[in-house]
């Protein structure tokens, strides 16, 4: 048994054979001429077929993965037809006097290392794009419009057989004086399999994967990619598991496999344990897509008619696609913090707002709660220079340093309010120990919005609400209920801090009980005093996914939980089935 580490594209589970797509080599030879207008009609000739390819391609896609998947084809469209792609062909044919194929050949590899050198990750995965358009042009121009494609994988690890694909497979013989270098292309269906099979490559184009009939794909395993490419989009709306960054080789062709979507692991030649526990694993994934199904669209209300607002928890950008995936009906603890541990310095303002503006915009009016910097204790960031502290749990952290350092507060609230104006956006404020805090904490927000006011910049009049995760908080709860809109209680440190249990410490792990009756008599003191106060009341910490407390919390008059999105359907089940 071998096990293999890489990024993962979509949480799925896949176990079945090998197969390996491998491409077949077409040289681009470089080849003088002696009209370059003649050479002019026949490379418009080609880009009118392949233009007629891609709209047959986006009509597939359509219908597979949606309007909005198949846009990619409407794309690679208009890149084809891009000014500056189409003068850089003209200009090598009449400029150098050199044939179509290899002035597209050599415009594609410009612009995809032009994509490739940019900052931006979304425009470096651009690059896979150029080069698709590009080797279409050149299967076009070829004569064949096709390339073929061989899709290794039979028991012994031969070749199983060769299939004919849409686009190009390209290597280019090199000029003396002219390094275009290696090329990979597009590729289609035709499987030499009757049975579905994991499919391995060293890159799929966008095409490919939209052609390729799903129905006999397992997974994707590919040694090169990215996350933010097209492919993965792809990969990630047909449900198909996928993983990138393996080093793949060629005797793994015809081998049992293991793709788990979820860690990014792939197993060849797994054994019999191993094996077992994944086929388990993988049925628990089915049973979840069953729920999907069954609960999607459905609402989170117990039999005698009590709604329960069933948000998600997310500790990125990225993470709202699982949210929408699973059927969240909104966000209930967006944690900022990740903009700050992932970056080597503080988060500008334009950087906060674009994030958060992306998850308001992604979750189209759906209510987005974002928590406040909540840095400090297991949280560190280097560039805060926090001073080590011997309890950190209990020191200077999260609110505390907000309030002392307002300058990086008013940062994030600026970015917050502006992306308000895109969205249902609510702010919540975590370890709250005082009203003295809330206070503070409101009195700076509604400066920040003055100052938006005075400069023009527009935005909402938001939701406040904050984190109950201290015995302070629960015990005056009720007149913290009358400074905000709605508590959300963190049940992870409510714990600790009533069991006064560490709860990173593996030695107290047999006693750290969340279940313990003070922390159940701690929430519902909450839920009591909040609605008391005229607060709404939610949960955003594990116990929130804990279905064997999901009638205790209804019972208590719980509004909302907020649970990580895999779980998010488990626990409308879980409320539907209440009385």
């Amino acid at each position: 048994m071998e096990q293999y580490q890489g990024k993962t594209i979509f949480n799925k589970i896949a176990i079945g054979k090998v197969f390996f797509y491998q491409k077949r080599e077409t040289q681009v030879k470089r080849q003088h001429i002696e009209n370059a207008e003649t050479e002019i009609v026949r490379f418009d000739a080609a880009k009118k077929t392949a233009l007629a390819q891609l709209d047959q391609i986006y009509e597939k896609a359509l219908q597979e993965v949606g309007a909005d998947n198949a846009a990619v084809f409407a794309v690679h469209k208009m890149m084809m037809e891009d000014e500056d792609y189409l003068d850089s062909v003209y200009n090598m044919i009449r400029g150098e006097l050199i044939n179509a194929e290899y002035a597209v050949a050599a415009t594609g590899d410009n612009f995809a290392k032009m994509f490739a050198q940019m900052d931006d990750a979304y425009m470096q995965a651009r690059a896979a794009d150029v080069r698709d358009i590009s080797e279409r042009l050149i299967a076009v121009l070829s004569g064949s419009g096709t390339i073929a494609g061989t899709l290794a994988g039979s028991r012994t690890g031969s070749a199983a057989g060769t299939e004919n694909v849409a686009g190009t497979g390209i290597v280019t013989e090199i000029d003396a004086d002219t390094d275009i270098g290696n090329r990979t292309g597009t590729g289609t269906d035709m499987l030499a399999s009757d049975e579905p099979v994991i499919l391995m490559a060293d890159d799929l184009a966008p095409s490919e994967t939209v052609q390729m009939d799903k129905s006999r794909i397992l997974a994707f395993v590919t040694r090169r990619g990215s996350s933010n490419s097209h492919t993965a989009i792809l990969a990630r709306s047909m449900n198909i598991p996928a993983v990138i960054g393996i080093d793949i080789r060629e005797e793994w062709a015809g081998k049992t496999a293991i793709v788990d979507g979820y860690t990014g692991t792939v197993i060849i030649d797994p054994d019999a344990a191993t094996l077992e526990q994944m086929s388990a694993k993988m049925l628990d994934d089915e049973r979840r897509q069953q729920l999907l199904k069954e609960l999607r669209g459905k609402e989170t209300i117990t039999r005698s008619g009590k709604k329960i607002h069933l948000y998600a928890n997310i500790g990125s950008v990225s993470d709202v696609a699982q949210v929408l995936e699973n059927d969240g009906e909104g966000i209930g603890l967006f944690r900022s913090e990740f903009l700050y541990l992932e970056s080597d310095t503080f988060p500008t303002e334009e950087e906060q707002f674009k994030a958060y503006k992306m998850v308001a915009q992604n979750m189209a009016g759906k209510k987005v709660i974002v928590r406040t910097l909540d840095i400090g204790a297991d949280k560190q960031a280097d560039y805060f220079h926090l001073e080590k502290e011997d309890n950190p749990a209990m020191g200077y952290r999260a609110i505390r340093i907000c309030l002392d350092q307002q300058e990086i507060f008013r940062t994030q609230l600026r970015a917050l309010l502006r992306a308000s104006a895109f969205g249902n956006i609510s702010i919540m404020f975590p370890m709250i120990i005082s009203v003295q805090e809330v206070l503070e904490s409101k009195r700076i927000l509604e400066e920040v919005k003055t100052e938006l006011r005075e400069q023009n910049i527009p935005y909402k009049d938001v939701e406040v609400g904050i984190m109950i995760e201290t015995p302070a908080a629960v015990w005056i709860s009720e007149e913290l209920a009358k400074e905000v809109d709605f508590f959300s209680i963190g049940t992870n440190d409510l714990t600790q801090y009533t069991l006064a249990i560490d709860r990173q410490n593996p030695k107290l792990d047999s006693i750290y009980d969340p279940h313990h009756p003070a922390v159940l008599r701690s929430i519902r003191m909450v839920i009591e005093n909040g609605h008391r106060g005229g607060a709404w009341v939610g949960i955003c910490g594990e116990l929130g996914a804990d279905t064997s407390l999901t009638e205790t919390f209804v019972e208590m008059g719980i509004d909302e939980l907020s649970v990580s999105p895999s779980f998010i359907l488990p626990v409308r089940e879980a409320v539907r089935k209440l009385s």
